[in-house]
């Protein structure tokens, strides 16, 4: 079976402010305002790209950052899931 791939909006149809380490993102497609930590907004940079894979996420994210995990991609798929719980990113 094939790793799931996920994609997102695009940067355009969100809104984001800084705030003391913390990215407020306004999704205007759900009319919603969430608080993301990292490496959430970092995932959704990398989906930015297009749809990958969690392990593409992982690789992508892991040239810039740290991901400080035994298994990168694992980490990735759980903040993928919870993205996907709230709206922000979806299975392709």
């Amino acid at each position: 079976m094939a790793a799931s791939r996920y994609a997102a909006d695009p940067p355009d149809a969100m809104r984001r402010v800084e705030l003391e380490g913390l990215t407020l993102l306004y999704h205007r497609t759900s009319g919603l305002t969430h608080f993301l930590a990292p490496p959430a907004p970092e995932i959704l940079d990398a989906l930015a790209a297009g749809p990958a894979s969690a392990a593409e996420v992982a690789a992508s994210i892991g040239e810039r950052f740290e991901i400080e995990s035994e298994d990168p991609a694992a980490a990735i798929a759980a903040r993928l899931a919870e993205l996907e719980a709230a709206g922000l990113v979806w299975r392709t």
